[in-house]
């Protein structure tokens, strides 16, 4: 049973976030929650989020499709940031000059699969 979530256009750089993604990937769910609630990392609240969504997708196709899914037996297969829309901003600077400030989001993808 494989499901999968996606979260989109979270206001923290893919390159920030990909530190904790890291972590988890490959791991078991309950394993990767332990990691996500310990971080320090503020990244780890958006990615627990998505990864709490793909479970609840897994549990919900395999009661539409009459199984029973332990949410303990999922693990993390896949689990990648890809980087979203930059929003583009100027900041005023010395001497009436101008400077760019970047503002990035990104795209969390995390695709659950069971023990097999």
């Amino acid at each position: 049973m494989e499901a999968r979530a996606v979260a989109k256009n979270i206001r923290m750089s893919a390159r920030k976030m990909r530190l904790v993604i890291d972590e988890i990937r490959g791991e078991s769910v309950n394993d990767a929650y332990g990691v996500l609630q310990f971080s320090k990392k503020k990244a780890s609240e958006p990615i627990q989020k998505c990864l709490k969504s793909a479970v609840s997708n897994a549990v919900y196709q395999a009661d539409e499709e009459g199984e029973v899914l332990d949410a303990d037996e999922l693990r993390v297969r896949e689990a990648y940031v890809d980087e979203g829309p930059t929003m583009k901003r100027w900041m005023p600077r010395a001497f009436g000059r101008a400077t760019p400030i970047n503002k990035r989001t990104s795209h969390v993808t995390i695709v659950v699969d069971t023990k097999e």
